[in-house]
């Protein structure tokens, strides 16, 4: 993989989808933190829906302490891991309230020490709330840059610093959106679709398949 096949794969990707934009429903960054802490192992249509009955009562750090643990247990109890997820959301708002008069930081650092955050969650929020050019590595993005080749690597921060790297600047800021999607529905773990995929000229994936589901 060469820099000229990763600039046509990006401009191909933004061809396709000029604006792209996240699955998950929200109206402010602290909506965004909270469905995106909700994420990990969970569909964004099974956050929505839960979020759906959840914001309009709570969706505030002061409101949803209202709530308790287990009021919001209550609201997220179909989505995966929801106790574990429900006492860090509630200690989060402690801490907002506590150390960023109820904001959400918009720093790194700070975004890493609220409990249920991890670095995927803080690029998400640093990226679309901030206007950083991070890149949230995720399992989709994992595995399309590892498959195309677009930036191999072994770990999801190997992979997030070489996509960081090689990714020209004028495609960082949309980057793991296109990514994100092409592996959700294109680029598929089981039985990818090779025969739909429109950088199929451009991938280096050598078991390309053109089995039609």
């Amino acid at each position: 993989m060469n820099a000229i096949k990763r600039r046509a794969i990006y401009e191909t990707l933004r061809n396709l989808n000029p604006h792209p934009t996240m699955g998950l429903r929200y109206t402010t960054s602290f909506e965004l933190l909270i469905a995106v802490m909700l994420s990990a192992q969970a569909t964004d249509a099974s956050v929505n829906k839960a979020m759906y009955k959840m914001f309009p009562i709570a969706n505030t750090p002061q409101a949803i302490l209202v709530l308790g643990e287990g009021g919001v247990a209550q609201y997220i109890k179909t989505i995966g891991l929801y106790r574990i997820k429900a006492k860090n959301i509630i200690a989060t708002c402690r801490m907002l309230l506590d150390q960023h008069q109820g904001e959400v930081p918009s720093n790194r650092e700070a975004l890493e020490a609220l409990p249920g955050v991890g670095r995927k969650t803080a690029n998400v929020i640093l990226n679309i709330v901030f206007g950083h050019p991070t890149i949230a590595v995720d399992t989709h993005i994992f595995r399309v840059a590892n498959r195309t080749k677009l930036a191999p690597g072994k770990d999801v921060r190997v992979v997030e610093a070489a996509l960081e790297k090689l990714t020209p600047a004028e495609f960082r800021y949309s980057a793991h959106h296109w990514l994100i999607l092409h592996g959700r529905y294109v680029c598929r773990a089981r039985i990818p679709k090779c025969q739909d995929c429109i950088i199929e000229t451009l991938c280096e994936f050598k078991s390309k398949t053109c089995v039609f589901t």
